[in-house]
């Protein structure tokens, strides 16, 4: 492990060391496109990467999703289990570095938000690369993640190790999968207490091939 990563780890364990809940416990506005493009109307694998304090895992696990997360904060895995535990339901939630971790496994859903930024540029082919070869045919991606702007102030709470990604350059990837939705937008802040604003690029996309089975 590197100092940066070690630094960006001991960051949002700091965050994530209170028993508040640092980015609340209401779900992503992301969650409910997967929602509406693959309901859970069969047993259907997700795989949240950069899961926080579990808000988004475990409201996938409450509706039926049969959910595995990850996440760098040791702090954060653990509220992650809590949370599950306490509303009742199973996630298979571990610590590990989006950097370095490559998935084994096929997905029938691909879902982050506002943590790919900490990815490492040079990586990010490799990265996405493994997640599509991991998603199921007619599986789906829904990813969202900060891009930069030069009208917009870096965040008070931001990772200094972090790298925002370009305006557009998370579409690239799907060039061959079915685009479901997407946008950007800006949008008003007050996780570290201070107002600020955040630009970001939401995707959800599907591969191409026959509905995904779910299950496995």
């Amino acid at each position: 492990m590197n100092s940066r990563t070690d630094d960006t780890r001991t960051a949002y364990d700091q965050k994530y060391a209170s028993e508040e809940h640092y980015w609340t416990l209401r779900p992503s506005s992301s969650c409910f496109e997967v929602l509406k493009c693959m309901p859970p109307d069969r047993r259907l694998r997700l795989l949240d990467v950069g899961c926080g304090e579990g808000r988004n895992a475990v409201f996938f696990a409450r509706n039926g999703y049969r959910v595995t997360a990850f996440d760098l904060s040791a702090e954060g895995v653990k509220k992650t289990r809590e949370l599950a535990q306490k509303v009742g339901v199973t996630v298979d939630a571990f610590e590990a570095d989006l950097n370095t971790f490559r998935l084994a496994e096929p997905f029938d859903v691909v879902f982050s938000t506002g943590v790919l930024h900490s990815s490492d540029p040079g990586r990010r082919d490799e990265i996405m690369t493994n997640y599509q070869a991991h998603t199921r045919e007619g599986g789906l991606h829904v990813l969202s993640v900060f891009v930069a702007k030069p009208f917009i102030p870096p965040a008070p709470d931001r990772d200094p190790n972090a790298s925002p990604w370009r305006s557009g350059e998370l579409l690239r990837y799907y060039a061959d999968w079915r685009i479901e939705w997407c946008l950007e937008e800006i949008f008003d802040c007050l996780s570290s207490g201070v107002p600020h604003q955040h630009a970001v690029n939401r995707v959800a996309a599907r591969k191409p091939g026959s509905d995904s089975r779910g299950g496995g």
